[in-house]
């Protein structure tokens, strides 16, 4: 089982990250993608994932929270980090429409230079969009036919946007959101129409620990170890044996990500 959004250099594992990484091998996990979300945190986790080769890679991306520290020698940045073997996607990017940490008209440019990046290195997309669903299919769709491969993660939204992403040919990711009794029902619906074959798993630890997790850890944190909890309440929703559903979302993931 493939762990695709992992943020691993988050400060909540400063003290044991080490044993975050075994524990998630003592659960079943086969690999982890470590999540770049700012040039300074993409250099972090590609220099983590080179300790352990085989096990965790890393994306490398500027999130539309740090859209605003997007300047002229970025894409030359991100570009020499995306060499590096253990860099397997661009991103994390896109769109954050909710809390506006960077104004939108430069969250807009930095997400199509990340895509325009990915075109020309021939690199998978992991993205964002949180309220901006619209403005996000705008700027994605001319890129998308020159794209390898295409992940929206997290996915929270409505059926009409699943149909979207889905028409798209772009693979879902789906989290822990899906274990919330109040705000998981529609996904806990919707999730059964996504094809075998563009579903992946994630956690995006240390975000979102799944509600209905008993016990709970005293940090209340997410991590890797979690996500056979999150694939047997996913193979629940869709009807499928949890093993099955395992299988299938590793391959998914290990072809989409070329690991």
């Amino acid at each position: 089982m493939i762990d695709i959004g992992v943020n691993l250099t988050n400060r909540q594992f400063d003290k044991d990250r080490d044993q975050v990484i075994i524990r998630a091998k003592a659960a079943g996990i086969s690999a982890l993608v470590l999540t770049g979300t700012s040039l300074k945190e993409s250099r972090a986790v590609a220099d983590y994932a080179a300790t352990e080769p085989g096990f965790c890679y890393a994306t490398a991306g500027i999130h539309p929270h740090d859209a605003r520290t997007f300047d002229g020698q970025s894409p030359s940045v991100l570009r020499a980090l995306a060499a590096r073997p253990e860099v397997v996607a661009i991103g994390e990017c896109g769109l954050d429409y909710n809390r506006d940490f960077s104004p939108r008209p430069q969250q807009d440019a930095v997400f199509e230079a990340q895509l325009e990046l990915a075109a020309e290195l021939q690199l998978p997309v992991f993205m964002h969009c949180r309220d901006a669903h619209e403005r996000f299919l705008d700027i994605l769709r001319p890129w998308r036919s020159r794209l390898p491969a295409a992940v929206l993660h997290c996915f929270t939204g409505s059926e009409a946007e699943l149909r979207d992403c889905l028409a798209l040919d772009l693979h879902i990711g789906i989290t822990g959101w899906i274990c919330d009794e109040r705000r998981g029902q529609e996904l806990q619906r919707l999730v059964s129409m996504i094809p075998s074959n563009r579903l992946m798993l994630e956690t995006d630890s240390p975000y979102l620990l799944p509600r209905d997790l008993s016990p709970k850890p005293a940090s209340r944190r997410n991590e890797p170890a979690y996500l056979p909890h999150i694939a047997g309440r996913i193979a629940a929703c869709r009807g499928e044996d949890p093993d099955a559903l395992a299988v299938a979302a590793t391959a998914t993931s290990r072809a989409f990500f070329r690991i």
